[in-house]
């Protein structure tokens, strides 16, 4: 999808506990640094939708397994009206860089679910936007197991 990217991350395993990597400053989807936050998500829950005017999402999923799903509302976007769906976990290691302007939601699939953003700027609630699930026509139900 137009706006976003899927980093594959290194996992350095040690005998004492593993080096899990998220972001490096020499990278192109680096967007700078605002922030940094984790967020838990229940098993079946959901979050969404959220669209960001400002920051980029940089998004690592180090503990359990969350589906990601992004819509793209955007004027002029060749990837406008589609939907993008994308599961992350320590057995799909990878960032996703969102860009701001798309919708982003999540739910988790895991008894336990982290997930780390590395934001581009510090949060401010006047930069977002959020919405019901019902919002868009997004089955959850059918679409994540």
């Amino acid at each position: 999808m137009d706006g976003v990217t899927l980093t594959p991350l290194k996992i350095i395993p040690h005998p004492s506990g593993d080096v899990l990597h998220g972001i490096k400053s020499s990278e192109d989807s680096f967007a700078g640094f605002g922030e940094a936050y984790f967020s838990t998500i229940n098993k079946d829950s959901v979050k969404g939708w959220k669209k960001h005017s400002t920051m980029t999402l940089n998004l690592v999923v180090p503990k359990g397994e969350i589906q990601f799903v992004i819509f793209d509302d955007r004027d002029k976007s060749t990837t406008q009206g589609g939907f993008m769906s994308i599961s992350l976990s320590l057995k799909n290691y990878q960032r996703l860089t969102v860009s701001p302007g798309l919708w982003v939601g999540f739910k988790g699939l895991s008894l336990e679910n982290i997930l780390l953003n590395l934001a581009s700027i510090e949060h401010d609630p006047a930069e977002a936007v959020n919405m019901p699930l019902d919002f868009l026509d997004f089955n959850w139900d059918l679409e994540c197991k």
